[in-house]
């Protein structure tokens, strides 16, 4: 794969990390005021969803719409997706990741998602057959993952364009609402793919500095 390995044992710990159960799960990374993360626990009662929010304000609001519209399987998180999902997830556990209109990075294409060594690990908390939804408002941003996804993680995927109706974040409301396209690409984990983390363990909040390096 020519791409640099993505150094997950160098990761500190989130700050106030608590472990969680090896069991199925979703994750959303991105997840703002948590208007999607509401909606899809609404509509799967029984899925347990972590909605992981980087920005202090927007987790704030997200807590908030969650006290008042109680979600047993929701767990709001505050931290930044990188070091929270090598700290936290295990191997091949998660069912469906979204990453729904993320910062399109247009001074730094290397943060982009499908560009960062980073994508390779999350591909391996990934179960087999499970799913990455990436949603965009940016055209290019959609082509350019389109491209990596054929000739770098050699992955199968579908591109879909996104109901006019469709109001899963306060992002998508606004793209929508003043006409713009908004596309996403529903990425498949076929069966046997692998990664070079499909054997390395979460650190579990422990030092990473501290951890061997699995191969």
């Amino acid at each position: 794969m020519s791409i640099r390995q993505f150094q997950a044992q160098r990761m500190q710990a989130p700050r106030d990390f608590t472990s969680i159960v090896n069991s199925p799960i979703c994750v959303e990374i991105g997840a703002g005021k948590g208007k999607h993360a509401l909606l899809f626990t609404a509509q799967n009662p029984q899925t347990r969803l972590y909605a992981l929010e980087r920005t202090k304000e927007k987790f704030a609001a997200m807590q908030k719409q969650h006290l008042l519209e109680p979600r047993p399987h929701l767990q709001p998180i505050h931290a930044d997706a990188l070091p929270w999902v090598v700290h936290a997830l295990f191997p091949a556990q998660v069912e469906q990741f979204f990453i729904l209109y993320p910062n399109p990075e247009p001074h730094n294409p290397a943060q982009r998602w499908l560009n960062m060594p980073f994508f390779e690990f999350l591909l391996s908390r990934l179960q087999p057959n499970g799913s990455i939804t990436l949603a965009s408002n940016i055209p290019n941003y959609i082509a350019e993952a389109e491209q990596q996804l054929i000739e770098l993680w050699k992955l199968p995927y579908q591109k879909q364009v996104i109901a006019t109706d469709s109001a899963r974040t306060h992002f998508e409301i606004k793209y929508l609402e003043r006409g713009e396209l908004c596309q996403q690409l529903i990425i498949t984990k076929p069966a046997r793919y692998q990664t070079r983390f499909d054997d390395f363990a979460p650190l579990q909040g422990q030092n990473a500095a501290e951890q061997p390096y699995a191969e």
